[in-house]
């Protein structure tokens, strides 16, 4: 049973939701475009959805089947996380994601798994939504490597990582760009450096910030193969070493290279000497298949990825269903 774990797919239903409750929710639906797109009462509004993340169950099917692909496990599309709304509207409009997407997916749920959001930055709302989320049968949760600009790992989210911890919930850490980035504009620089850099932001705040040491049985899954972390893992070391760790919050109880392999990883990297590095650092046992589907970067043909890359059958079939099988399992 191959499973994608790291893709995305908005239902009809949250659409619906929106226009009946907007004046709760906080978020409008601005319709003129091909597809609808989303602005938000705080002054952020998203590009119009990407044809695919609002496509028919039998369209996604179809493909999935194209590419002998058993399962896929969704999330929604992170830019609409809506993390600078109020308190109160930014649990419900998180309550109304996971209702639509869970929904969803148990109507398909023979070939769609469920991965949850939560209403950020307050720890307690968030961990409260994810045990609710797990109980309408999620498998795992994602999140953003920035919420409106503050590195994940520098917020108080200890009640969070606790949550997750403690129902064994694995968290898929995303990039996010919510605000103007001029470098990245032109030459597709956006999907091929600004997200994998946020990415790897991330990472380093969650290393420094001492999460991994305080939650070791917390799963944290990498997007896009983890950045720019694992080529530099190295560069992470020598600041360990050098930088002024009590001026810059640098609690790591070990060296960060030594935290790759705690880890695990999307193999969504579009390079197989890449991607046979990121399993010479990590071991085949920490990377999972992905294709990130919706959107521009997307691998549309994970399996023949990991052909290209070396991967013999049995490594195959560790990625692609044996780690997700281990590391995820819904919560029904």
């Amino acid at each position: 049973m191959t499973v994608d774990i790291h893709a995305h797919y908005v239902p009809a239903e949250l659409i619906a939701r929106i226009r009946g409750h907007k004046a709760t929710l906080g978020v409008e639906v601005i319709d003129g475009a091909a597809t609808p797109a989303l602005a938000f009462d705080y002054g952020f509004k998203v590009r119009p959805f990407f044809p695919k993340l609002v496509e028919t169950a039998a369209q996604r099917i179809a493909w999935l089947d194209s590419e002998k692909i058993d399962t896929q496990f969704v999330a929604t599309w992170p830019d609409i996380y809506g993390y600078g709304l109020p308190r109160e509207q930014g649990l419900a409009w998180h309550q109304v994601l996971n209702d639509t997407l869970a929904a969803w997916c148990a109507e398909h749920a023979k070939r769609f798994g469920f991965i949850a959001s939560v209403p950020l930055p307050n720890a307690q709302d968030a961990a409260d939504e994810l045990d609710r989320a797990l109980g309408l049968g999620a498998c795992g949760l994602m999140v953003s490597a920035n919420v409106e600009g503050t590195n994940i790992g520098e917020l108080p989210l200890d009640a969070l990582w606790a949550k997750a911890e403690e129902r064994a919930c694995p968290v898929i850490i995303h990039p996010v760009l919510v605000g103007p980035a001029p470098r990245a504009a032109k030459f597709g620089l956006t999907q091929s450096t600004q997200y994998t850099f946020d990415t790897t932001m991330g990472v380093g705040s969650l290393l420094f910030s001492g999460v991994l040491d305080r939650f070791p049985r917390l799963t944290v899954v990498l997007s896009h193969g983890g950045g720019a972390f694992p080529y530099l893992a190295g560069r992470f070391d020598i600041m360990h070493a050098r930088m002024d760790r009590q001026a810059q919050g640098d609690v790591a109880q070990q060296n960060p290279s030594q935290y790759a392999s705690r880890f695990a990883y999307d193999s969504i990297l579009h390079g197989a000497k890449q991607l046979r590095f990121l399993a010479d650092l990590v071991g085949i046992d920490r990377i999972m298949l992905g294709t990130d589907y919706s959107f521009p970067p997307a691998d549309l043909n994970p399996l023949q990825s990991l052909k290209a890359a070396g991967f013999s059958a049995a490594e195959i079939e560790t990625i692609a269903v044996e780690n997700p099988r281990r590391m995820f399992s819904p919560r029904r």
